[in-house]
C-alpha cells in the first residue's frame, strides 16, 4: 500500500516577492526531505487537474471566487489583504491546489490506495466563504469535504486541523454543518485571533498557550478531540497539516518537533483504520522554516503510512 502524492508544477508559479514566507521553495524543501528520508518507494506521485469552478462554488460565493480571479495581475503582484498577494501563475496553482484535494478524495474512495498527501501551494485554511486571508485564496480541504460529501454520497466526514494558526476560513464554511467534524488546535491570542468561544456543534477547537510544548499539546487534543472522532465515526479524515508549530519555526511561539506530528498521524490513523477503512487525505497548509517543514511532512507521512 502507498502513499499517492498530489502536487503539480503550477503550485510554484504563484511567487510572492522575495521577502514572504508562503514560497516555492516550500515545496521544494518537502520534496528533497522525501528523497532524503528514501519514502520515495512508498509514494505514488500524480499531477493534480484544476478544480472545477462548480467545486469551488460548494464552499465559496461566486463573488469571492469572480474577486480573486479578477485580481490576478499580468505582471508583479497585487496585495488583496495585508498577508496576502496574487501574481499572474497564481489562479493556476488555486486551481491545482484545490484540485489536487479534490483529487486525492477521488483516490482514497475508489482505489486500494487509501492516504493521500497534497503537497501544494497556496495553502487553504484561512479562506473563508467570502474572503481570501492569510496566504490563503481558497479553502482547499474544505472543498474537498463537500466533493466527499455531494459526489461520493458520504455522511461524515472529519477535519482535523494542527496548523498552529486557527483555521479561520474552514470553520466559518462548515460550522453548523453536522456532516462534518472540524477538530482544530492552534496558539492562541494569535493570528487570525478567532477561535475561541465558538457555539458551532459540530466545532473542537482547542487554543493553547505560546510556549506549548509537544506533550502539552498531545495531552489536550487527546482529551478534547480523539473521543468526539470516535463517536461522529467518520467515513473520511480530511487534515490541515501545517507545520508551523515546530519550534524551529520563528511564525509561532508553539514547540512542537517531529515527534509530535508523528504522533498525531498515527493517531488519526488508528481512528481511520477504526471507521473508515484507513481513508485520509492531508493538504499541506502552514510551515515556513524549509528544514523543520521537509522533516515534518516526513515525519507525518511516516505517521499515516
Amino acid at each position: 500500500m502507498s502513499i499517492v502524492v498530489f502536487s503539480h508544477p503550477d503550485c510554484l508559479s504563484h511567487i510572492p516577492d522575495e521577502q514572504h514566507p508562503e514560497c516555492p521553495a516550500r515545496i521544494t524543501a518537502i520534496n528533497d526531505q522525501l528523497i532524503r528520508s528514501g519514502m520515495d518507494f512508498v509514494l505514488v506521485r500524480k499531477d493534480a487537474t484544476e478544480a472545477p469552478l462548480k467545486a469551488l462554488y460548494k464552499a465559496h460565493s461566486k463573488a469571492h471566487v469572480d474577486f480573486v480571479f479578477g485580481q490576478i495581475p499580468e505582471h508583479g503582484y497585487e496585495w488583496i489583504d495585508p498577508d496576502t498577494l496574487v501574481t499572474p501563475g497564481s489562479k493556476a496553482a488555486a486551481l491545482k491546489a484545490a484540485g489536487a484535494a479534490i483529487n486525492a478524495v477521488d483516490d482514497v474512495m475508489t482505489t486500494f490506495n487509501k492516504q493521500a498527501f497534497c503537497a501544494v501551494r497556496p495553502p487553504g485554511h484561512h479562506a473563508t466563504r467570502d474572503k481570501a486571508m492569510g496566504f490563503c485564496l481558497f479553502n482547499n480541504v474544505a472543498i474537498a469535504a463537500y466533493h466527499a460529501l455531494e459526489e461520493h454520497g458520504l455522511e461524515r466526514v472529519a477535519i482535523v486541523d494542527f496548523d498552529v494558526h486557527h483555521g479561520n476560513g474552514t470553520e466559518d464554511i462548515v460550522q453548523g454543518d453536522e456532516r462534518i467534524l472540524l477538530c482544530s488546535s492552534f496558539q492562541q491570542a494569535f493570528y487570525p485571533f478567532t477561535g475561541e468561544g465558538t457555539s458551532a456543534g459540530n466545532v473542537h477547537n482547542v487554543p493553547l498557550p505560546a510556549g506549548c510544548k509537544g506533550p502539552q499539546w498531545q495531552q489536550a487534543v487527546s482529551k478534547q478531540w480523539f473521543g468526539v472522532l470516535n463517536n461522529f465515526a467518520p467515513q473520511l479524515i480530511l487534515i490541515s497539516a501545517g507545520f508551523d508549530g515546530h519550534a524551529e519555526d520563528d511564525m509561532s511561539q508553539f514547540l512542537l518537533k517531529e515527534e509530535d506530528y508523528h504522533w498525531i498521524s498515527h493517531k488519526l490513523k488508528e481512528i481511520a483504520d477504526e471507521h473508515c477503512d484507513g481513508r485520509i487525505v492531508s493538504c499541506l497548509e502552514g510551515g515556513y522554516n524549509l528544514s523543520a517543514l521537509g522533516r515534518s511532512v516526513v515525519a507525518h507521512l511516516k505517521g499515516i503510512l
